[in-house]
Protein backbone atom coordinates (compact mmCIF):
# COMPACT_ATOMS: atom_id res chain seq x y z
CA UNK A 1 0.00 0.00 0.00
CA UNK A 2 1.29 3.68 -0.86
CA UNK A 3 1.69 5.99 2.23
CA UNK A 4 2.10 8.81 -0.62
CA UNK A 5 1.09 8.95 -3.81
CA UNK A 6 2.45 10.95 -6.59
CA UNK A 7 0.34 12.13 -8.95
CA UNK A 8 -0.04 13.95 -12.11
CA UNK A 9 -2.96 15.79 -13.82
CA UNK A 10 -2.81 16.35 -17.29
CA UNK A 11 -5.44 18.55 -18.83
CA UNK A 12 -5.35 20.62 -15.30
CA UNK A 13 -7.99 23.76 -17.27
CA UNK A 14 -11.27 22.03 -16.95
CA UNK A 15 -13.84 20.85 -14.86
CA UNK A 16 -12.87 17.67 -13.94
CA UNK A 17 -9.38 18.40 -13.32
CA UNK A 18 -10.47 21.57 -11.10
CA UNK A 19 -12.59 19.32 -9.15
CA UNK A 20 -9.36 16.44 -8.68
CA UNK A 21 -7.33 19.77 -7.20
CA UNK A 22 -10.06 20.21 -4.57
CA UNK A 23 -9.97 16.60 -3.64
CA UNK A 24 -6.49 15.76 -3.66
CA UNK A 25 -5.00 19.19 -2.21
CA UNK A 26 -6.89 17.66 0.70
CA UNK A 27 -6.32 13.99 0.95
CA UNK A 28 -4.01 12.82 3.20
CA UNK A 29 -1.76 10.72 0.73
CA UNK A 30 -2.21 12.31 -2.08
CA UNK A 31 1.04 14.39 -3.68
CA UNK A 32 0.22 16.62 -6.58
CA UNK A 33 4.09 16.48 -8.80
CA UNK A 34 2.66 18.37 -11.68
CA UNK A 35 -0.69 19.96 -13.64
CA UNK A 36 0.28 19.49 -17.16
CA UNK A 37 -1.55 22.33 -19.14
CA UNK A 38 -0.41 24.08 -22.71
CA UNK A 39 -2.59 26.99 -22.97
CA UNK A 40 -1.99 28.04 -19.32
CA UNK A 41 1.93 27.16 -18.58
CA UNK A 42 3.45 28.85 -15.99
CA UNK A 43 0.05 30.28 -14.51
CA UNK A 44 -1.18 29.93 -10.93
CA UNK A 45 -3.62 27.12 -10.90
CA UNK A 46 -6.08 29.04 -8.94
CA UNK A 47 -5.65 31.57 -11.33
CA UNK A 48 -8.14 29.03 -13.53
CA UNK A 49 -9.77 27.45 -10.66
CA UNK A 50 -9.87 30.51 -8.56
CA UNK A 51 -11.78 29.00 -5.86
CA UNK A 52 -8.37 27.28 -4.68
CA UNK A 53 -6.86 30.85 -4.26
CA UNK A 54 -4.72 31.13 -1.10
CA UNK A 55 -4.96 26.78 -1.07
CA UNK A 56 -2.12 26.26 -2.92
CA UNK A 57 0.71 27.19 -4.72
CA UNK A 58 0.85 24.96 -7.81
CA UNK A 59 1.50 26.35 -11.49
CA UNK A 60 0.61 24.34 -14.62
CA UNK A 61 3.51 22.89 -16.60
CA UNK A 62 4.27 21.43 -19.92
CA UNK A 63 6.82 18.37 -18.27
CA UNK A 64 5.85 15.16 -17.34
CA UNK A 65 7.72 15.10 -14.58
CA UNK A 66 8.40 14.22 -11.68
CA UNK A 67 7.88 10.81 -13.00
CA UNK A 68 4.20 10.14 -11.07
CA UNK A 69 2.91 7.46 -9.78
CA UNK A 70 -0.84 7.82 -10.67
CA UNK A 71 -1.61 9.88 -13.51
CA UNK A 72 -5.39 11.49 -14.30
CA UNK A 73 -5.87 12.11 -18.05
CA UNK A 74 -8.44 15.06 -18.11
CA UNK A 75 -8.39 15.65 -21.79
CA UNK A 76 -10.55 15.70 -24.24
CA UNK A 77 -12.58 12.27 -25.94
CA UNK A 78 -10.27 10.81 -28.20
CA UNK A 79 -7.14 12.52 -27.00
CA UNK A 80 -6.12 9.48 -24.51
CA UNK A 81 -3.38 7.76 -26.87
CA UNK A 82 -1.79 10.27 -28.29
CA UNK A 83 -1.18 12.05 -24.83
CA UNK A 84 0.50 9.37 -23.38
CA UNK A 85 2.35 8.16 -26.26
CA UNK A 86 3.79 11.47 -26.19
CA UNK A 87 4.19 11.33 -22.04
CA UNK A 88 6.09 8.39 -23.11
CA UNK A 89 5.10 7.01 -18.86
CA UNK A 90 6.76 3.56 -17.47
CA UNK A 91 4.60 0.98 -17.43
CA UNK A 92 4.15 0.69 -13.82
CA UNK A 93 2.36 4.59 -13.94
CA UNK A 94 -1.01 3.60 -13.27
CA UNK A 95 -3.39 5.49 -15.40
CA UNK A 96 -7.31 6.82 -14.67
CA UNK A 97 -9.06 8.07 -18.19
CA UNK A 98 -11.75 10.47 -17.17
CA UNK A 99 -12.51 10.58 -21.14
CA UNK A 100 -14.79 8.20 -23.22
CA UNK A 101 -11.44 6.63 -25.12
CA UNK A 102 -11.37 2.90 -23.27
CA UNK A 103 -14.50 2.76 -21.40
CA UNK A 104 -16.23 0.05 -23.75
CA UNK A 105 -13.89 -3.50 -23.88
CA UNK A 106 -12.17 -4.10 -27.20
CA UNK A 107 -9.20 -5.69 -28.41
CA UNK A 108 -6.11 -3.47 -27.87
CA UNK A 109 -5.92 -2.03 -24.56
CA UNK A 110 -6.50 -3.64 -20.95
CA UNK A 111 -8.21 -0.78 -19.77
CA UNK A 112 -11.00 -1.85 -16.47
CA UNK A 113 -14.33 -0.37 -16.98
CA UNK A 114 -13.90 2.03 -13.23
CA UNK A 115 -17.13 1.55 -11.59
CA UNK A 116 -16.52 0.15 -8.34
CA UNK A 117 -20.13 -1.03 -7.86
CA UNK A 118 -19.57 -3.47 -10.37
CA UNK A 119 -15.58 -4.06 -11.08
CA UNK A 120 -14.20 -3.30 -7.44
CA UNK A 121 -11.71 -6.47 -7.52
CA UNK A 122 -10.52 -5.75 -11.01
CA UNK A 123 -10.05 -1.98 -10.17
CA UNK A 124 -7.74 -2.81 -7.20
CA UNK A 125 -5.12 -5.07 -9.54
CA UNK A 126 -5.82 -2.79 -12.56
CA UNK A 127 -2.84 -0.64 -13.96
CA UNK A 128 -5.24 1.26 -16.60
CA UNK A 129 -8.49 2.05 -15.56
CA UNK A 130 -11.50 3.91 -17.79
CA UNK A 131 -13.69 6.08 -15.30
CA UNK A 132 -17.42 5.87 -16.67
CA UNK A 133 -19.50 8.34 -17.46
CA UNK A 134 -22.14 10.83 -15.72
CA UNK A 135 -24.64 9.56 -17.26
CA UNK A 136 -23.59 5.99 -17.28
CA UNK A 137 -22.62 5.85 -13.60
CA UNK A 138 -26.23 7.62 -12.53
CA UNK A 139 -28.07 4.85 -14.85
CA UNK A 140 -25.72 1.85 -13.85
CA UNK A 141 -25.99 2.25 -10.11
CA UNK A 142 -29.43 2.26 -10.66
CA UNK A 143 -30.21 -0.66 -12.66
CA UNK A 144 -27.08 -3.11 -11.30
CA UNK A 145 -29.06 -5.19 -8.55
CA UNK A 146 -31.55 -5.56 -10.88
CA UNK A 147 -29.10 -7.23 -13.37
CA UNK A 148 -27.31 -9.10 -11.20
CA UNK A 149 -30.93 -10.86 -10.48
CA UNK A 150 -31.54 -11.30 -14.14
CA UNK A 151 -34.48 -8.88 -13.85
CA UNK A 152 -34.45 -6.34 -15.99
CA UNK A 153 -37.53 -6.54 -18.98
CA UNK A 154 -37.55 -6.33 -22.32
CA UNK A 155 -38.01 -2.13 -21.78
CA UNK A 156 -36.34 0.27 -19.50
CA UNK A 157 -37.50 4.11 -19.49
CA UNK A 158 -34.81 7.03 -18.55
CA UNK A 159 -35.75 10.57 -17.86
CA UNK A 160 -32.67 11.83 -16.50
CA UNK A 161 -31.98 15.96 -16.52
CA UNK A 162 -28.20 17.00 -15.90
CA UNK A 163 -26.50 20.47 -14.89
CA UNK A 164 -24.94 23.05 -17.33
CA UNK A 165 -20.96 21.15 -16.23
CA UNK A 166 -21.94 18.07 -17.70
CA UNK A 167 -21.12 19.61 -21.30
CA UNK A 168 -17.46 20.83 -20.13
CA UNK A 169 -16.04 24.19 -19.41
CA UNK A 170 -15.67 25.21 -23.14
CA UNK A 171 -18.58 27.63 -24.31
CA UNK A 172 -21.10 26.12 -25.97
CA UNK A 173 -24.35 27.97 -27.19
CA UNK A 174 -26.52 25.26 -24.84
CA UNK A 175 -24.46 26.25 -22.01
CA UNK A 176 -24.29 30.04 -21.86
CA UNK A 177 -25.83 31.69 -18.79
CA UNK A 178 -28.47 33.69 -21.07
CA UNK A 179 -29.97 30.19 -22.36
CA UNK A 180 -29.66 27.98 -19.53
CA UNK A 181 -31.21 30.38 -16.85
CA UNK A 182 -35.04 28.94 -16.44
CA UNK A 183 -34.65 26.90 -19.72
CA UNK A 184 -35.41 22.88 -20.50
CA UNK A 185 -34.55 20.87 -23.38
CA UNK A 186 -33.99 17.43 -24.48
CA UNK A 187 -30.84 16.62 -26.19
CA UNK A 188 -29.61 13.49 -28.04
CA UNK A 189 -33.11 11.22 -27.07
CA UNK A 190 -32.45 7.74 -27.56
CA UNK A 191 -28.76 7.86 -28.90
CA UNK A 192 -26.71 9.30 -26.25
CA UNK A 193 -23.09 8.49 -26.66
CA UNK A 194 -23.20 6.75 -23.17
CA UNK A 195 -25.90 4.20 -23.77
CA UNK A 196 -23.08 1.46 -25.23
CA UNK A 197 -21.07 1.31 -22.18
CA UNK A 198 -24.40 1.08 -20.48
CA UNK A 199 -25.30 -1.69 -22.34
CA UNK A 200 -21.60 -3.09 -21.19
CA UNK A 201 -22.11 -2.97 -17.87
CA UNK A 202 -25.52 -4.78 -17.60
CA UNK A 203 -24.63 -7.36 -19.72
CA UNK A 204 -21.79 -8.36 -17.66
CA UNK A 205 -24.64 -8.98 -15.12
CA UNK A 206 -26.94 -10.16 -17.28
CA UNK A 207 -25.28 -11.29 -20.65
CA UNK A 208 -28.72 -12.95 -22.30
CA UNK A 209 -29.96 -8.79 -21.76
CA UNK A 210 -32.36 -7.81 -24.58
CA UNK A 211 -33.54 -4.72 -23.00
CA UNK A 212 -34.21 -1.54 -24.64
CA UNK A 213 -32.89 1.22 -22.87
CA UNK A 214 -35.58 4.30 -23.85
CA UNK A 215 -33.04 6.92 -22.75
CA UNK A 216 -34.25 10.21 -22.95
CA UNK A 217 -31.69 13.07 -21.64
CA UNK A 218 -32.32 16.81 -20.12
CA UNK A 219 -30.35 19.55 -19.97
CA UNK A 220 -31.39 21.55 -16.79
CA UNK A 221 -31.08 24.74 -15.58
CA UNK A 222 -28.82 24.26 -12.57
CA UNK A 223 -24.81 23.78 -12.71
CA UNK A 224 -24.37 19.89 -10.80
CA UNK A 225 -26.45 16.83 -10.35
CA UNK A 226 -27.59 14.41 -12.56
CA UNK A 227 -31.45 13.42 -11.32
CA UNK A 228 -32.76 9.79 -13.22
CA UNK A 229 -35.88 8.58 -12.87
CA UNK A 230 -35.97 5.02 -14.29
CA UNK A 231 -39.26 2.56 -14.34
CA UNK A 232 -39.49 -0.69 -15.20
CA UNK A 233 -42.41 -4.09 -15.03
CA UNK A 234 -41.57 -6.42 -12.28
CA UNK A 235 -43.11 -8.59 -10.37
CA UNK A 236 -41.15 -7.97 -7.28
CA UNK A 237 -42.70 -5.89 -4.87
CA UNK A 238 -41.48 -2.92 -3.20
CA UNK A 239 -39.85 -5.14 -0.29
CA UNK A 240 -38.63 -7.37 -2.87
CA UNK A 241 -36.95 -5.15 -4.41
CA UNK A 242 -35.36 -3.05 -1.28
CA UNK A 243 -33.88 -6.28 0.01
CA UNK A 244 -32.64 -6.92 -3.48
CA UNK A 245 -30.82 -3.10 -3.50
CA UNK A 246 -29.71 -3.23 -0.24
CA UNK A 247 -28.00 -6.42 -0.76
CA UNK A 248 -26.10 -5.29 -3.26
CA UNK A 249 -24.97 -2.29 -2.05
CA UNK A 250 -24.17 -3.04 1.62
CA UNK A 251 -20.37 -3.62 1.08
CA UNK A 252 -20.51 0.10 -1.08
CA UNK A 253 -20.05 3.36 0.67
CA UNK A 254 -20.97 5.41 -1.58
CA UNK A 255 -24.58 4.10 -2.91
CA UNK A 256 -27.02 4.59 -0.29
CA UNK A 257 -30.12 3.70 -0.55
CA UNK A 258 -32.17 6.47 0.52
CA UNK A 259 -34.90 5.63 3.53
CA UNK A 260 -36.99 8.75 2.65
CA UNK A 261 -37.82 10.64 -1.46
CA UNK A 262 -34.22 11.98 -1.75
CA UNK A 263 -33.56 15.34 -3.56
CA UNK A 264 -30.81 16.82 -5.68
CA UNK A 265 -28.90 18.89 -2.78
CA UNK A 266 -28.22 15.50 -1.20
CA UNK A 267 -26.02 14.61 -3.74
CA UNK A 268 -24.17 17.99 -5.12
CA UNK A 269 -20.53 18.06 -4.18
CA UNK A 270 -20.14 14.98 -2.74
CA UNK A 271 -19.77 11.09 -3.87
CA UNK A 272 -22.62 9.69 -3.25
CA UNK A 273 -25.41 7.99 -5.37
CA UNK A 274 -28.75 7.70 -3.74
CA UNK A 275 -31.33 5.53 -4.53
CA UNK A 276 -35.04 5.82 -3.63
CA UNK A 277 -37.70 2.74 -5.39
CA UNK A 278 -41.07 2.84 -5.05
CA UNK A 279 -43.83 0.12 -6.74
CA UNK A 280 -46.83 1.48 -8.75
CA UNK A 281 -48.81 -1.68 -9.85
CA UNK A 282 -46.37 -3.38 -11.98
CA UNK A 283 -44.38 -0.65 -12.42
CA UNK A 284 -41.36 -0.26 -10.27
CA UNK A 285 -39.93 3.39 -9.93
CA UNK A 286 -35.93 4.02 -9.18
CA UNK A 287 -34.43 7.46 -8.45
CA UNK A 288 -31.15 7.51 -8.81
CA UNK A 289 -28.75 10.77 -8.81
CA UNK A 290 -25.25 11.65 -8.02
CA UNK A 291 -22.94 14.57 -8.39
CA UNK A 292 -21.90 14.56 -11.94
CA UNK A 293 -18.08 16.19 -11.24
CA UNK A 294 -17.84 14.20 -8.38
CA UNK A 295 -19.35 10.62 -8.39
CA UNK A 296 -19.99 11.19 -12.14
CA UNK A 297 -16.18 12.03 -12.59
CA UNK A 298 -13.39 13.00 -9.99
CA UNK A 299 -14.70 12.08 -7.20
CA UNK A 300 -14.87 8.50 -8.85
CA UNK A 301 -12.02 8.84 -10.37
CA UNK A 302 -10.41 9.02 -6.91
CA UNK A 303 -12.29 6.43 -5.37
CA UNK A 304 -10.63 4.25 -8.36
CA UNK A 305 -6.71 5.54 -7.23
CA UNK A 306 -7.40 4.52 -3.81
CA UNK A 307 -8.52 1.07 -4.88
CA UNK A 308 -5.67 1.02 -7.37
CA UNK A 309 -3.00 2.08 -4.83
CA UNK A 310 -4.59 0.02 -1.39
CA UNK A 311 -6.04 2.47 -0.02
CA UNK A 312 -9.11 2.72 2.23
CA UNK A 313 -11.44 3.04 -1.36
CA UNK A 314 -13.18 6.38 1.02
CA UNK A 315 -10.05 8.23 1.46
CA UNK A 316 -10.61 11.96 1.13
CA UNK A 317 -14.09 11.63 -0.27
CA UNK A 318 -16.35 12.43 2.83
CA UNK A 319 -17.66 15.53 1.18
CA UNK A 320 -20.00 17.41 2.87
CA UNK A 321 -22.93 18.11 0.44
CA UNK A 322 -24.10 21.78 0.09
CA UNK A 323 -27.48 21.87 1.48
CA UNK A 324 -28.66 24.94 0.71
Amino acid sequence: MYTSVKIGIIGGAGYTAGELLRILLRHPQAEIVFVHSESHAGQPVWAVHDDLMGETELRFSTSYEPVPEVVFLCTGHGKSAEVLARAGFPATVRVIDLSMDYRLAEAGHDFVYGLPELNRDQIRTATHVANPGCFATCIEVGLLPLAQAHLLPAEVHITAITGSTGAGQKPEPTTHFSWRNNNLSVYKPFTHQHLPEIRQSLRQLQPDLETTLNFVPVRGDFTRGIFASIYLDTSLSEAEARALYAAYYQDHPFTIMAPSNPHLKQVVNTNKALIWLEKHGEKLLIISMIDNLLKGASGQAVQNMNLMTGLPEETGLWLKGVGF
